[in-house]
């Protein structure tokens, strides 16, 4: 049977190893294991949150209110906006799958940097887009002003804070450089983790409400999987102009999400103090990887969000550290298929965190290169 050609070159997004996958292979009781690789809250979800959802189980076999009138509302109030400004999706990364269908295909471009969310190139790949990276893995204004100039391109992908490596540009110098960007070129600005970078540094914040007036060829994106807890509930959204906000409708299927995430999602804006708390806690944690690595003597990158990547140079192998962690229960990320020789950890609890530094000093250990 033929399928479309593009298919052939395109990748399968790899998502982290789930915890039940580790008991199977590995025989280690599922208490046992920890699941750091997913960027998922480890305080759990808002107790008012569960609540809600629990009390509203008994209607899940109703279909939601296609309109999402009430989420809306509440994500306009949030972000200063009108609720014709948001779009609501299955997580952020439909909106992505919405925005790279609305402006791209086979005779497109796609622009973004050496090392981010693989979805991007998932999906202009999916449509035969040309994929255009810098040659840096962090993101380099610089270097996407030089690439777009020379190339174009039909859409920009800025990931702030940056998945899966943790920098974050400067919102100031985010907007000098959309200032450079055609009209005509959609740029995508993916807030996936902006709750915990405004926190560290209010540099870091993008203001949503400027940044669709000033540039009205931006979309902002936003979910609800990372600080507010909610990765298995699925509610992201979209920010931005009434008339990208329109053309994105269009690809939108009905009912795209479910009637218990939209009441999730909608208490969970009530539960900002669980927000902070969860944050606060979150950079009390990283300050010990920091530490950690410091002591072992690899480095790692300043992250703004609720991860850290340890990048370990030519003194462990990434993939080989990533693994015996997981023979132990201890599930990250491996960044080796990012031609990256580094892994990416979830700050976890303190009780967590205090076993991951056990379980890798004893992994350190066996993988250290003569």
């Amino acid at each position: 049977m033929n399928f479309n050609k593009v298919l052939d070159n395109c990748n399968v997004y790899a998502a982290g190893k789930p915890i039940e996958l580790v008991v199977r292979e590995y025989g280690i009781k599922a208490d046992d294991v920890i699941k750091l690789a997913s960027n998922e809250n480890p305080y759990g979800t808002a107790p008012k949150v569960v609540k809600k959802v629990q009390d509203l189980a008994k209607n899940m076999f109703m279909y939601p209110d296609d309109s999402m009138y009430e989420l809306k509302e509440a994500l306009a109030s949030k972000f200063e906006v009108k609720s014709s400004n948001v779009l609501i999706g299955s997580g952020s990364d439909q909106i992505l799958n919405f925005c790279v269908k609305a402006k791209c295909n086979e005779n497109s471009k796609m622009l973004m940097s050496k090392t981010t969310f693989a979805l991007y190139e998932i999906y202009g790949k999916q449509v035969g887009c040309k994929i255009i990276k810098t040659k840096d893995d962090e993101h380099n204004l610089e270097q996407f002003l030089e690439l777009y100039k020379k190339e174009g391109a039909d859409i920009i992908f800025l990931c702030l804070p940056n998945n899966p490596l943790g920098e974050c540009l400067d919102a100031q110098d985010v907007y000098e450089f959309l200032k450079e960007i055609d009209s005509d070129t959609l740029v995508v600005v993916d807030g996936a983790y902006q709750e915990y970078a405004k926190y560290k540094d209010p540099k870091k914040e993008i203001k949503v409400n400027d940044l669709i007036s000033t540039f009205p060829n931006c979309i902002y994106l936003g979910t609800f999987s990372k600080a507010y807890s909610l990765g298995g509930m699925r509610t992201g959204y979209g920010i931005a102009g009434e008339d990208i906000i329109s053309i994105l409708h269009k690809l939108r299927p009905p009912f795209n999400i479910t009637n218990l995430s939209l009441a999730a999602s909608i208490e969970a804006l009530k539960n900002e103090d669980f927000v902070q708390e969860s944050i606060v806690k979150n950079f009390v944690e990283m300050n010990r990887y920091e530490e950690y690595a410091k002591t072992k003597g690899f480095s790692y990158i300043d992250s703004y969000t609720n991860f850290i990547t340890l990048k370990f140079e030519d003194m462990y192998e990434s993939s080989e550290v990533a693994l015996e962690l997981l023979k132990k229960g201890v599930i990250i990320r491996d960044l080796s298929p990012y031609k990256v020789n580094a892994i990416r950890i979830t700050i976890g609890t303190n009780e967590q965190n205090t076993r991951v530094f056990k379980v890798l000093d004893e992994v350190l250990e066996r993988c250290k290169k003569n």
